[in-house]
């Protein structure tokens, strides 16, 4: 038994194999993970229901297990149904937890590319969670162990 606090078998092994500027999308339950998985990722399916895992849940166990050296979200649409005039409340959550890695900001990408990037071969794991909160997707960059 392992004594950290991430314990999942498919997310440690995909971890392990990953190094320094690897990537990591926690997906949210909208997001088309299979249908955009990109050529070197591996894909876990933590969407057991919805609203069952949250994005914030798994980032909180990530960050306790990888280094994080950027954090990338998906940018709101400004006009159409999804438009949003403020940040999703979602994204003060991810920079609470990020604090402890020493991120404050999240870069912001547009839309078709942050698909674009979460598709590249520098993604090495793509976690789908049954988030139900909209633009709660996180593209994690892994840093360097100091």
């Amino acid at each position: 038994m392992l004594k950290s606090d991430l314990l999942h078998p498919e997310i440690l092994a995909a971890l392990g194999r990953a190094g320094h500027g690897s990537k990591i999308l926690i997906a949210d339950g909208n997001y088309p993970a299979s249908t955009t998985l990109g050529p070197n990722a591996r894909l876990v399916h933590l969407n057991l229901a919805p609203g069952k895992m949250t994005v914030t849940e798994v980032l909180a166990t990530l960050t306790t297990a990888i280094p994080i050296e950027q954090a990338s979200v998906m940018d709101t649409l400004k006009s159409g149904t999804y438009a949003t005039k403020e940040d999703p409340a979602i994204w003060s959550e991810f920079r609470k937890l990020l604090t402890a890695s020493g991120i404050s900001e999240l870069t912001k990408i547009e839309r078709m590319a942050f698909y674009e990037a979460s598709r590249q071969a520098d993604v090495a794991l793509v976690i789908q969670t049954g988030e139900q909160r909209i633009y709660a997707n996180l593209l994690l960059t892994m840093g360097v162990v100091r």
